[in-house]
């Protein structure tokens, strides 16, 4: 039996490679976090309240996770206003930032993913791999344009006729 095998691409902070790896995987409840997020779909806000009453994890224990996931880069925090009872209050919710979202993908099942989510993280970890090419590839001086011609190819599309 074959087995169908994905490249899962995470491209993590150099500095804090270790402590973000250990936050997500050494308890269930981030990976619940993420898992949760992909539920209710991986670019919609996360609210504090919805985790406690999903996932039955304490206030406290919510809190914490939500808080290291946030220091890491896991997790983006913002604020919201919005009446309640005629008075206005300010609403902490959460969203996952690039990296959370790469580490959702990592724990998604694929069908669960929107065509429109697949799409947003495929240009992003397309745009992050570019990036990163093009900062090695000039520290190794590496030039573009062998880059480009493995792209064309790659691509299917033709060299300039100028070239050739």
């Amino acid at each position: 039996m074959e087995l169908r095998s994905y490249p899962y691409i995470i491209f993590l902070p150099k500095e804090k490679k270790q402590k973000v790896l250990r936050a997500i995987f050494r308890s269930k409840v981030p990976v619940d976090i993420l898992k949760f997020s992909i539920n209710q779909g991986i670019s919609k806000k996360i609210y504090q309240r919805d985790l406690i009453k999903n996932l039955g994890y304490s206030n406290k224990t919510i809190i914490e996770h939500l808080k290291e996931l946030t220091e890491l880069g896991i997790l983006i925090e913002d604020l919201e206003k919005t009446e309640k009872d005629g008075r206005t209050i300010w609403i902490k919710f959460y969203l996952l930032s690039d990296l959370g979202k790469w580490f959702a993908l990592l724990i998604a099942e694929e069908e669960k993913l929107s065509r429109e989510e697949k799409v947003e993280i495929v240009c992003n970890a397309f745009r992050s791999y570019v990036r990163w090419i093009i900062e090695l590839s000039e520290k190794l001086n590496l030039e573009k344009k062998i880059l480009h011609d493995i792209f064309m190819d790659e691509m299917g599309l033709k060299k300039d006729q100028s070239e050739v």
